[in-house]
């Protein structure tokens, strides 16, 4: 006789995150090395960090993928470069609008002046 198990909908979707997490596990790895740690795509290993981002020369949409920058701040950004030419410093950044120190701090390396 075939028995059916019945699951109440919490235990049902559980079960389903479970089955997911197990194949999105699989989908990552492609394999273990020789000492059995796991080896992950190229795509999912940390690479070199980027070049920093030329202030100066930086488009609309470069400046659109820095950290804290939305559409506003990268149009801020290009309309100070238009009016008062390249910047000298990154601490230049400062006299934009909607840019304050903590936001300097946390752009870092990732941003220069050449």
């Amino acid at each position: 006789m075939i028995e059916v198990f019945r699951l109440r909908r919490s235990e049902g979707r559980a079960a389903l995150l479970l089955v997911a997490v197990v194949l999105l596990g699989l989908a990552l790895v492609e394999g273990f090395s020789d000492t059995g740690e796991i080896v992950l795509p190229a795509e999912f290993q940390r690479a070199d960090p980027p070049e920093p981002l030329d202030l100066n020369r930086a488009s609309f949409s470069e400046l659109l993928a820095l950290p804290g920058i939305g559409p506003t701040r990268a149009e801020r950004i290009l309309q100070y470069r238009w009016v008062h030419g390249p910047f000298r410093s990154l601490e230049e950044l400062l006299e934009v609008p909607g840019i304050g120190p903590r936001l300097l701090e946390r752009l870092g390396d990732r941003v220069t002046v050449r």
